[in-house]
């Protein structure tokens, strides 16, 4: 990994760099902007080549929920380690709860779905986040996450 630690955008490489996810499972490619300790905007561009559209669902091609989380916890790693920078080559950033999920509208192919997940406090090892993802300014899923590093 390298000491990608600057607050700013970030192009998939610099994720790779930081998350061990790896095609088909990238739920973000790119990061717009970090403010470390606060926030964290990612996106992602829905296509229909995502594997999952192949049967979810055959006509009418909607985003798993469970992905779009997925995508929000993704990012919030990333967050985890601009909030801890000493943590990168060294840990891992895992997604270790979710609570009050909810998906508001489906997402489709040739959607952007844009991430937004703020930091709500540190408990112990424990990051907790209030995250929320978007189409067109509309919010799309939202949800409390918890990660944590090993």
């Amino acid at each position: 990994m390298s000491d990608v630690i600057t607050p700013g955008e970030i192009d998939i490489v610099g994720i790779l760099d930081l998350l061990p996810h790896r095609y088909p499972f990238v739920m973000v490619d790119r990061i717009l902007s970090i403010d470390p300790g606060k926030e964290i905007v990612g996106l992602k561009n829905v296509t229909f080549n995502e594997q999952y559209f192949q049967g979810h669902f055959p006509g009418e091609p909607v985003m798993p929920g469970v992905l779009m989380l997925e995508g929000l916890a993704q990012v919030g790693c990333v967050h985890a380690f601009y909030t801890e920078p000493d943590a990168v080559g060294k840990k891992l950033a895992f997604f270790a709860g979710v609570d009050k999920a909810r998906f508001r509208k489906p997402v489709r192919p040739g959607d952007q779905l844009i991430y937004k997940v703020q930091l709500v406090k540190e408990k112990r090892s424990i990051i907790f986040m209030s995250a929320k993802g978007y189409v067109d300014d509309q919010v799309v899923v939202q949800a409390e996450l918890m990660a944590s590093f090993s």
